[in-house]
Formats: C-alpha cells, sequence, structure tokens
C-alpha cells in the first residue's frame, strides 16, 4: 500500500471514530484537524493525506483522527481530547508527538493539560486558548448559517477567511461553486463542534504543559485573530513561538517551509 496508507475506524462509548494512519517511522505522530472535520471526516482519506505528507512517512507512524461521529450537545473540547486518550490508548500508542490546527490545537492543548503522560512535543498552530472578540464573531456567524442549512455559505467565509487576499483573488473563479457544498450528514455535529470552539478556555491552565512546545500563528489571521498565538506562548514556559507575518489562518497550506518546520521540531 501506498506509504503504508490505512483507513481506519475505533468503537468509542456509542459510536464510532474515522481515523486513517500512513508511514513506517518509529516516531508516533498524531495530527488532530480543525473545525472543517464537522464537515467531513477523514473517512477513506488516507491516500490523499499520505501523499500530502509523505515526508514525514519515513520516520514517522503517522495518525490523523476524526472527531466521534455523534456528539451529544454540549460536547466540549475536553471531551474531545478524552476521545483522542481512548483512540491512543485502543491502539497501543503510549506516547506521542501531537499536531494541532486551530480546534485541534485547542484539543491537543487539553490532552497536554489532562494527559500529559501521552504527549511527547506539542504543536499548536492557529488557535488560541481563550475566547477574542475575532473569534467569537466569526465562529457566531458560522452556527447562525449552519441552523440556516447554509454550508455553502459557510465554506465560501471559511476560505475567504483562511487565505491571503492575493491567493483568494488567484483562485476567484472557484469562490462562488463553494457555494454548492452540500450539507454535511451530521449538521448537528459542526455546530457542537463549533460551540466548543467559543467556550473553550483553558488560558489558566496553560503552565501545566511542560512538553517541549512551538507555537505557531499568522500575522494575518482573521479567524482567530493574530495575537493569539502569542498570548498562547506567553504562557507556556520554554515554549518556542513562530509567527508567519504575511499569511493568515491558512498558513499551513500556504507557506512552503511548513511541513519542514513540524518535522523538524519532532525529530528534535
Amino acid at each position: 500500500m501506498f506509504y503504508n496508507a490505512k483507513n481506519g475506524n475505533l468503537k468509542i462509548d456509542n459510536t464510532d471514530m474515522d481515523y486513517i494512519s500512513f508511514g513506517t517511522g518509529k516516531k508516533v505522530l498524531i495530527m488532530i484537524p480543525g473545525l472543517g472535520d464537522g464537515l467531513m471526516t477523514v473517512r477513506g482519506k488516507a491516500l490523499p493525506f499520505a501523499w500530502m505528507y509523505r515526508m514525514f512517512a519515513k520516520d514517522f507512524t503517522v495518525y490523523v483522527f476524526s472527531r466521534k461521529n455523534e456528539l451529544e450537545e454540549g460536547y466540549t473540547n475536553r471531551d474531545m481530547a478524552r476521545d483522542m486518550k481512548k483512540a491512543m490508548d485502543m491502539l497501543g500508542i503510549e506516547r506521542a508527538n501531537v499536531l494541532g490546527v486551530s480546534q485541534g490545537g485547542m484539543i491537543a492543548e487539553c490532552l497536554a493539560i489532562d494527559y500529559p503522560e501521552k504527549v511527547e512535543r506539542l504543536i499548536l498552530t492557529v488557535t488560541i486558548a481563550r475566547q477574542n472578540d475575532c473569534i467569537q464573531s466569526v465562529v457566531d456567524s458560522w452556527i447562525e448559517l449552519a441552523h440556516q442549512n447554509k454550508f455553502g455559505e459557510v465554506m465560501k467565509d471559511v476560505t475567504v477567511r483562511m487565505y491571503t487576499e492575493e491567493y483568494v483573488q488567484k483562485y476567484r473563479f472557484m469562490v462562488p461553486l463553494l457555494g454548492l457544498y452540500p450539507a454535511p450528514k451530521k449538521p448537528a455535529r459542526f455546530i457542537t463542534m463549533a460551540t466548543a470552539c467559543i467556550t473553550h478556555d483553558v488560558y489558566d491552565e496553560l503552565d501545566k504543559i511542560s512538553v517541549p512546545t512551538l507555537v505557531i500563528g499568522g500575522g494575518k489571521d482573521r479567524t482567530v485573530g493574530p495575537d493569539a498565538a502569542g498570548e498562547i506562548a506567553e504562557k507556556i514556559s520554554g515554549s518556542n513561538l513562530l509567527i508567519y507575518p504575511e499569511y493568515g489562518h491558512g498558513l499551513y497550506d500556504q507557506a512552503k517551509d511548513f511541513n519542514q518546520t513540524v518535522y523538524d521540531f519532532f525529530m528534535k
């Protein structure tokens, strides 16, 4: 199989969780995706992920976990971190390098705070530790659109906010097509996940994170705000801060050295 890519599913509680894995390395890397997982899980995407992140395949065994497929109302990022720990235990993963992006970073914070024995090194990318006006306004608007079943409008706004104006202009012909994006099979799941984003607050607990940590932010982030990364780094003792001043929330797609930066930090 291409880069040992595999699609998997775990039975957790009264539901299940999709995940993928690839690579053959001795080191374990877990990637936790953002709120986009509420629109589409990683189910069946092992091959494209393996190709996109193929530089990790030799030295790492990589896992990408979705949230559970059924989330009860009021489910928090801390609950999702508990699910992550359960999934790791079920797969025999004792300890891992963890990369959390956006809401995935919020979950990664909770994992490192509540289950420090499971985290070896940590990268928190374009995420928050507590609320600010930017994320409240943005995610509130997505929740409102989701309640109206206007997921195409959600996708258009997500895309425009994620990338630089130059990037959006280059692919502007694609933006109207995003309006045709269908509603997810479980719209309530997206709303629950989005609500978890705007109720997230572990700021006063960040000093419990003691593993080597890299915090990455975008100077033009219009989703969580440009100052969120610096706020996190100030509270985690010994952490490193990397700001891409020219990029926004989608810097992990746009910054050409992002994957190399992640690789180098986790190989230390």
